[in-house]
């Protein structure tokens, strides 16, 4: 989701500060309730309403890891998503849960959907 601009912000609270209540605030803005109390509440503390930096968090198997995922799953190409968290960490030295495998598989374009012999579908 993409913050509010900077300039929405400041309209609002100098519409605050004229005396315009929360209230009318949300209606005359089109902005929730939470915002407005957030961005009063900013400005009170900083004197600023300017967005705050999001943080990122770094992907546990990143791109940099891919080459050696492509080998493990050719390597384990009937394995379930346990067996290759399992083989991660063994080879990598990296637990990791089934839900970043998957993601990760899924990064790479990797079909997890196996046909009727156990196969993974092509």
């Amino acid at each position: 989701m993409k913050a509010y601009s900077q300039d929405l912000r400041e309209r609002v609270i100098r519409q605050w500060e004229a005396g315009t209540s929360q209230a009318e605030l949300v209606n005359l803005f089109a902005v929730s309730m939470g915002s407005v109390k957030r961005w009063i509440r900013q400005y009170r503390t900083t004197g600023s309403v300017a967005p705050k930096v999001r943080q990122h968090w770094p992907h546990t198997i990143g791109p940099e890891d891919h080459a050696a995922l492509r080998a493990q799953v050719a390597q384990l190409a009937d394995a379930t998503l346990e067996q290759h968290v399992a083989a991660w960490a063994q080879t990598q030295g990296v637990q990791v849960s089934i839900s970043t495998m998957w993601r990760a598989l899924m990064a790479l374009g990797w079909p997890l959907k196996k046909n009727a012999r156990g196969r993974r579908a092509r």
